[in-house]
């Protein structure tokens, strides 16, 4: 018996799981997709002429980009970087001072794991990331004190995760299947975990996720502010 063909947006999920999409770029790719049908009506996307869905492209399309503004950033001085730093308290201005002195994307800093933090050779490794590549960084001497007490009530809050069964984080593909066993180990924790446990839109499990960027987007605000 034929299995029934999966639904447009299940078909296009699989696709970028497959691809190693981030969850994030799952959501917009989704949304989109739904505004475009909801556009046409409810129309099926395979009834609207050439698309995406292993059909050929028309060979005379032509589009032309738009160009982009020329626009100067606003750069703050190092003195007043500081001071904003400064301003900031706890964990959000930990995580400051590691985008600040180590040049770290706002997403590669919530995304760190333990074992990707090098005390001995003041480094940080940075996995996957802008263009899907590793890269080895500095770990700011500044930071190395307050980040050690961070990390050793993230090791006891982890503890209590496991006593409560519960512990397991999110990993990659590839790790998951070869090591089944090391989303509990200390290593693979994030630095810088949520507050709360969360369900995971993709297995269903309750999970303590990396924490929100947006809260760090608020924090500097607030403090710049001040």
């Amino acid at each position: 018996m034929n299995k029934p063909k999966k639904r447009l947006l299940d078909q296009v999920r699989d696709k970028l799981r497959l691809k190693h999409y981030s969850m994030r770029t799952e959501h917009s790719y989704i949304s989109w997709i739904k505004r475009y049908i909801l556009f046409h009506n409810k129309r099926h996307p395979q009834e609207m002429g050439i698309e995406v869905l292993n059909m050929n492209l028309d060979d005379q399309i032509n589009a032309v980009r738009a160009k982009r503004p020329l626009r100067l950033p606003t750069v703050m001085s190092k003195d007043e970087t500081l001071r904003v730093i400064r301003a900031l308290d706890g964990v959000h201005r930990l995580m400051a001072m590691l985008l600040y002195g180590s040049g770290l994307r706002l997403m590669e800093c919530v995304r760190l794991r333990v074992k990707d933090l090098d005390f001995s050779l003041n480094q940080i490794i940075v996995r996957d990331g802008k263009g899907a590549r590793d890269r080895a960084t500095l770990l700011p001497e500044n930071a190395k004190p307050g980040l050690k007490d961070h990390l050793q009530k993230v090791k006891l809050l982890h503890q209590d995760d496991l006593a409560k069964g519960y512990g397991r984080v999110y990993l990659p593909d590839a790790p998951e299947r070869k090591y089944p066993n090391a989303n509990r180990e200390w290593g693979w924790q994030y630095v810088f975990p949520s507050k709360t446990l969360s369900r995971d839109p993709r297995s269903g499990e309750r999970r303590r996720h990396h924490i929100n960027e947006s809260t760090l987007h608020k924090a500097v605000k607030k403090a710049a502010r001040r």
